[in-house]
């Protein structure tokens, strides 16, 4: 995937913002957003399993799925 960046400098030549082609910006945007959703969800379960486990380690009886279900 060839892309044409634009750089814009100050005037000392520093480096402060880039220019791409929307095409490009609108694929980083798409895949920062699926990002972002992987990492609620694997959050989530994170917060679940730590839930789970206080819960083993305070010595209460889990519910199991079935008599959740």
């Amino acid at each position: 995937m060839s892309t044409l960046v634009k750089y814009i400098v100050d005037e000392k030549g520093k480096k402060i913002a880039v220019l791409i082609p929307i095409k490009h910006w609108t694929k980083i945007s798409e895949d920062y957003k699926k990002l972002q959703w992987k990492v609620e969800i694997l959050t989530c379960i994170k917060d679940a399993l730590m839930e789970v486990k206080s819960i083993s380690n305070s010595g209460k009886k889990l519910q199991t799925l079935k008599s959740y279900l």
